[in-house]
């Protein structure tokens, strides 16, 4: 795995609000309690190693890699 950094999405709309990226990376991610969904409130930036968890543990793959395939 390389450690460089990428960029993340978070689809709003396909979000179910369980808060595990907020969960994982507190510093990126926080479940909004108006509308129970995921929103960033730092960089959604993180080394891709640590991007490819928060990606993989989104029940509802709200989460990606910018311009991953």
């Amino acid at each position: 795995m390389s450690n460089e950094t990428v960029r993340l999405t978070l689809d709003a709309e396909a979000c179910i609000g369980v808060g595990q990226c907020e969960l994982l990376e507190p510093n990126v991610f926080r479940l909004d309690d108006d509308e129970n969904i995921s929103v960033f409130v730092g960089e959604p930036q993180l080394p891709r190693d640590r991007a490819e968890i928060v990606v993989d543990k989104c029940p509802s793959g709200a989460i990606q890699i910018a311009g991953a395939p």
